[in-house]
Order: C-alpha cells, then structure tokens, then sequence
C-alpha cells in the first residue's frame, strides 16, 4: 500500500471518529435542552398554581380585619327590643341596614358563616371552648355559639367558637 492510500484511510477514519464525536455531543446537547425545557415549564406551571393560589385568597386579610366589625354590629343589634318606636330602635334600624350590606359583600366574596347550632362538633370547623350536659341534646351536639365561624371559599379563615353539650361532663 502506498504511503498516500494509508493517509487518505487515516484521516476518513479520524473524519469518522470526529463525526461520531459530534453526533454524540449533539445527543448530549439535545438531551440537555430537553430537560432545560421541562424543568422551565414545570417551574413556570408552579408559579402559575402559586399565583392562582394567592389571587383567589387575596381578599382573606381584609375579610378577617371585618370580621370583629361584624361580630360588633351584631352585638349593637341585639339591644334592639320590642319597642320599635324608641329612639334606640330608629338608631339601631340605620346599624341593621349597614350590617346587611358588610354581609352581602362578604357574601359576594365567598364569605359563608358556619352553620353550627345544634350541629355536630367538628374540630375542622369549631372551637369548643366550653361544655356542659344539657337534658334534650344529643353528646356532642353544640348548644350555643358564642362567637360564629366563617368559611372563605373552601378555607375556613375563622372557626366558630362553641359551648357543647358532653354527657357526664358539665365543665364551664
């Protein structure tokens, strides 16, 4: 063989090295661009759930700063008694139309007040903060409500602070 012809077969066999070289590399790149991309989708997909997340609670913080508003109004509305004619009565029929309009916005937010009279005790929803044993209620049926309870959307924002009914064990 001549010295040209083992020259020539050298330098293919290094032509075709190098390529395989470069398709390799070129895998590798293609690999790393892939995963590049997922890992950038999966982050931007997280941060669109996280800010999902925070826009449909973002009027939690004002809501809960209301919540004592209303819990005031409601006690102001209670001194209202049978005499519609008073001067306590004409003020107080001003506070009721105020109040019902803090709870038509609520409402309008998602707001919803939990239901717990004479319903079952649910840690997930009350705060029982007495007990008493009370002849014509079930054991563990709450009895007063001393403080109510607020779901905001699926979340409850505030539980609703019972008195409930334990047979054998009246602890007030």
């Amino acid at each position: 063989m001549s010295k040209k012809k083992e020259t020539k077969k050298d330098e293919l066999e290094k032509l075709r090295k190098e390529n395989e070289e470069l398709k390799l590399e070129k895998e590798e790149i293609n690999s790393k661009l892939l995963r590049s991309l997922a890992d950038l989708q999966n982050y931007k997909k997280r941060k669109d759930e996280e800010l999902n997340r925070m826009l449909k609670y973002s009027d939690e913080k004002l809501i809960l700063e209301l919540l004592p508003v209303i819990d005031n109004f409601e006690r102001a509305i209670r001194l209202d008694d049978e005499n519609l004619e008073d001067e306590l009565s004409k003020f107080l029929e001003g506070f009721k139309m105020i109040y019902t309009n803090i709870l038509q916005i609520l409402n309008d937010t998602e707001v919803r007040e939990i239901e717990s009279y004479k319903k079952e005790f649910d840690p997930t929803y009350h705060q029982a903060v007495l007990t008493d044993d009370i002849e014509g209620f079930d054991n563990n049926i709450i009895i007063e409500v001393l403080q109510k309870g607020y779901m905001y959307k699926d979340r409850v924002i505030r539980p609703a602070m019972v008195k409930v009914n334990i047979k054998g064990g009246k602890n007030e």
